[in-house]
């Protein structure tokens, strides 16, 4: 198990009635939300700004590919930290390490390769540049 320091980026999310399934806890597939609303404010806050990036660059972050184990449930109104890293870094792909925390217990841990594609085609392309040069700032920093 990583240590809090060694994860790149924390971001709080309180779990929501919206967000919780019959049995009132969070349905399993708003994990993924969770870490995909993480991923995306951790960018925001290196300057990465997805809109303009596609705007300027025409280029996508799209999800290839997902597994998320479930190790203990949130239920309605806990307060979770989403804590990412970046696994590794390539030309045109970002495979990350994610986990939800509720205080001291790991609710849940996926792992996201995302792939860099051009919004004309949806090809796969490299990672633009500032983006690239932001990640690997951070991560080499953090």
């Amino acid at each position: 198990m990583r240590g809090m320091a060694e994860f790149h980026f924390h971001w709080s999310i309180r779990v929501y009635y919206e967000d919780t399934d019959a049995g009132g806890v969070v349905f399993y597939a708003n994990y993924l939300k969770f870490f995909e609303r993480a991923r995306t404010e951790w960018l925001r806050s290196l300057g990465v700004d997805q809109s303009l990036l596609a705007k300027r660059t025409g280029m996508l972050f799209v999800v290839r590919h997902t597994a998320v184990d479930y190790l203990s449930p949130a239920r309605l109104d806990d307060q979770l930290s989403i804590r990412s890293r970046i696994e590794r870094l390539g030309r045109a792909s970002v495979d990350f390490l994610q986990e939800a925390w509720r205080g001291e217990q790991l609710l849940a841990r996926g792992t996201i390769k995302v792939g860099c594609v051009a919004s004309s085609d949806l090809k796969p392309g490299a990672i633009p540049q500032d983006a690239l040069i932001a990640m690997r700032t951070a991560t080499a920093t953090e």
